[in-house]
């Protein structure tokens, strides 16, 4: 048959082979021996498989122990820098580690039993050009940045979307320029959801209460870029509003987005990186705006002008309660729940440049008219007025309240400062409240304003009667203010002296007050201000210099300033009563449209507070070496003996009245040690009068038609006799000994004499 004839011919050309299986295992391992041989006899490192085959041998296994501890462990040599003083620096790097970063795939990545999981995107093909461009120099320091936020009366249904928070996230770190390595999402039960993001420059974080409607936020990375700008970002595409209602006309309206968050410098830093740097922990915008969660906080401004960085932000506190305008405005009533919150509580506008606070909505008057007036007031008619290094317009604007200004000058180097403050802080110049007077300070036809270094034009003016000089505020820290000029340049102070008029005055912020337990001014923090006031206290030309505090200027702590006079007359006017104050700035400013008060917080009372200075002053000025003379004798002395007039019992009195002819006399009944205090009550008891005031009772007795003049007559004799002028200079005080001690003898000769002041 055909068929049986192919099949005979196919199995004719088929050959079966028999193989013996342990012949091909056999060649197998051969291969494999010969190929492993290979590979260890041509590494360079054979003396290693000789220690290894030398393990196998050991006796027990703290031999093997001992062996891999000395001769396998290696150090991992990483970053090392130079040794630094403070905990809080880092040094010079003086060696680096290798770079090893698995940028396309996540070392360990792990999606529990989430109900969803997502794939991660990889931004990876944007990290090379990223590292390609990055400056080589730059040193990357075990530091960042660092976001939290906080938001709420966000949508329920996104709260709850695992996907479209996910989409958010990954399109907040596009927008950031941030390198996504991988993230991972958790729905939970019954709702709400858990993000976190690696970066590969940190990482991203959140979680969602979709019933109350609030999700908080992380972010850290530690990378060069700036993340204050992806604030908004954040805002707006996790800051999805909830419906609050739909009206009859079927529009809806929604809440509002209430966003808390906080930026941080984090890490270590060296101390050169973080004294000129505005975001660093150690400025005013930092500790008081950016890194306090319990802040709603608004961006105005944030520029960098030819001289400075300048910061316009508006903050309202979670605790700010409102004020009498909020109140007003709001039209609040009693019972209203809105009195105990910040709902109606108008946001405070500040001002930083370089980091520091310079001014503030809420506080500027109290500031600036501490500031201003007691120096305007300690002058009998300041007519003309420099004001150097203010271009905010607040200090401007409390000069000219005073009607006896005639010319103004301000210096400013900052143009742009001024431009930005005129248009963002219009409030701050405004003198539309007075009669006669233009909407803005500046404009006033008394006023002339001058962009150029104040130093430049103190060298360059040609005036010399100035009656006040208000400077730019002294900064512990800088080296670039006017007193660091003065310091360095002592013809700074000749020509500032010099323009001012017989009786000028120069008033200047001068920083924080001092403590009782601050060390000796020129070994601490404040060495700078004491240098100051020593070149002050050396010049001829300074008579008199006054430090005073005010606590109410919106921080956390008082306020200093300094006032100095070119004749000890403005003493007067310092030390006056309080009426006397309250009737000059009754005279003396302009009247508001409104009828209110033209100063708001100055007035004699508060003056009565400036005329002397706190006891840390006193103690800290007494703290110099040599001691000052006056120290020793700011209190009674203790260990001293007091023998004090007792008029009350005759028998216990130490002391005794004799008369002789027309003069009593007073003695001692018993010995007085050395040193001992002579009636300290009695001497306390005197009566403070004015130069002025006797000056006037001399003039009505010499007035005709004013009937007997016999009682003022005597009082004035007896005041001749019995009174002494103050020791402190330009006070035109006297003081009139109504006790006992007016009784004591007077000698010719000191040497004669038995009782002394000292």
């Amino acid at each position: 048959m055909v068929a049986a004839d192919t099949g005979d011919a196919t199995a004719s050309n088929h050959r079966n082979y028999e193989i013996d299986i342990r012949m091909f295992i056999g060649a197998i391992v051969v291969v494999m021996s010969v190929s492993f041989g290979a590979g260890v006899f041509s590494d360079p490192s054979l003396s290693v498989m000789n220690e290894v085959k030398n393990i196998f041998f050991l006796s027990n296994s703290t031999e093997i122990k001992e062996v891999i501890s000395t001769k396998y462990t290696t150090d991992v040599i990483g970053t090392r820098r130079a040794p630094t003083k403070h905990i809080s620096e880092l040094g010079k790097v003086i060696g680096l580690d290798e770079e090893h970063v698995n940028v396309n795939q996540p070392s360990l990545e792990n999606f529990g039993y989430g109900d969803i999981e997502h794939t991660a995107p990889t931004m990876s093909p944007h990290l090379k050009s990223d590292i390609d461009g990055e400056d080589e120099e730059e040193e990357h320091l075990p530091a960042g940045q660092h976001i939290l936020m906080d938001i709420k009366n966000v949508n329920k249904e996104f709260l709850n979307s695992d996907e479209r928070l996910a989409a958010a996230m990954v399109d907040v770190i596009r927008s950031a320029g941030l390198t996504l390595l991988s993230y991972h999402c958790h729905s939970l039960q019954p709702m709400g959801v858990s993000c976190v993001g690696v970066l590969l420059e940190s990482h991203i974080s959140f979680h969602t209460w979709p019933e109350e409607g609030v999700i908080t936020l992380d972010l850290f990375t530690c990378g060069s870029s700036p993340l204050l700008p992806v604030i908004p970002e954040l805002k707006r595409l996790f800051g999805v509003p909830r419906l609050k209602a739909i009206e009859s006309n079927y529009t809806s309206t929604y809440e509002e987005i209430v966003t808390l968050w906080s930026h941080e410098l984090r890490g270590f830093r060296n101390s050169e990186s973080r004294v000129n740097n505005a975001l660093d922990n150690m400025s005013d915008l930092a500790n008081l705006v950016l890194s306090d969660l319990r802040l709603e906080k608004k961006e105005i401004v944030s520029v960098i002008s030819p001289y400075r960085r300048i910061d316009i932000w508006d903050i309202r506190d979670l605790e700010d309660y409102p004020s009498d305008e909020d109140v007003s405005r709001a039209n609040l009533k009693p019972g209203d729940p809105r009195w105990l919150t910040n709902e109606v509580t108008s946001f405070n506008r500040v001002l930083f440049l370089d980091g520091q606070l310079k001014t503030n909505r809420r506080f500027d008057t109290e500031y600036y008219e501490s500031l201003v007036h007691p120096a305007m007031f300690a002058h009998e008619n300041p007519e003309k007025v420099a004001i150097l290094g203010e271009g905010y317009g607040a200090t401007l604007r409390e000069v000219l309240k005073h009607n006896t200004v005639k010319y103004v000058t301000l210096v400013e180097r900052d143009q742009m400062l001024y431009d930005l403050v005129r248009e963002h802080f219009p409030e701050l110049s405004d003198c539309s409240q007075f009669y006669d007077s233009v909407d803005c300070c500046f404009d006033d036809e008394k006023v002339k304003v001058l962009f150029q270094e104040p130093v430049s034009w103190v060298f360059e003016t040609d005036q010399t009667n100035i009656d006040v000089i208000i400077l730019e505020r002294l900064i512990a820290s800088s080296d670039n203010d006017m007193v660091a000029h003065m310091l360095k340049d002592t013809a700074l102070v000749d020509n500032i002296m010099n323009s001012l008029s017989e009786s000028g005055i120069f008033a200047i912020d001068i920083g924080l007050p001092p403590s009782i337990h601050d060390p000796r001014a020129n070994m601490g923090a404040f060495a700078k201000r004491e240098e100051f006031f020593l070149l002050l206290e050396g010049r001829s030309d300074v008579n008199a210099m006054f430090v005073y505090e005010e606590a109410h200027a919106g921080l956390d702590e008082p306020v200093s300033y300094l006032v100095v006079c070119k004749s000890a007359d403005c003493r007067k006017r310092w030390v006056a009563k309080t009426e006397a104050v309250d009737n000059d700035i009754y005279s003396r400013t302009l009247e508001t449209r409104d009828d209110g008060p033209t100063l708001k917080h100055y007035d004699g009372a508060t003056q009565y507070l400036f005329q002397a200075p706190p006891r840390a002053w006193e103690t800290v000025y007494c703290r110099r070496e040599p001691e000052p003379f006056e120290c020793a004798y700011r209190g009674l002395d203790i260990t001293h003996k007091i023998f004090d007039f007792i008029l009350e019992n005759e028998e216990e009195n130490p002391y005794r009245v004799e008369k002789n002819e027309d003069e009593y006399r007073v003695f001692s009944k018993v010995d007085i040690p050395k040193g001992s205090y002579i009636m300290p009550s009695a001497l306390a008891a005197n009566v403070e009068l004015y130069d002025e005031s006797i000056e006037r009772m001399r003039s009505l007795i010499k007035m005709e038609g004013v009937g007997d003049m016999k009682v003022i007559q005597n009082f004035l004799s007896y005041v001749d006799q019995n009174s002494h002028d103050s020791i402190a200079e330009g006070s035109n005080l006297q003081y009139l000994e109504v006790g006992p001690t007016h009784f004591i003898r007077e000698v010719n000769k000191e040497d004669d004499a038995n009782i002394g002041r000292w």
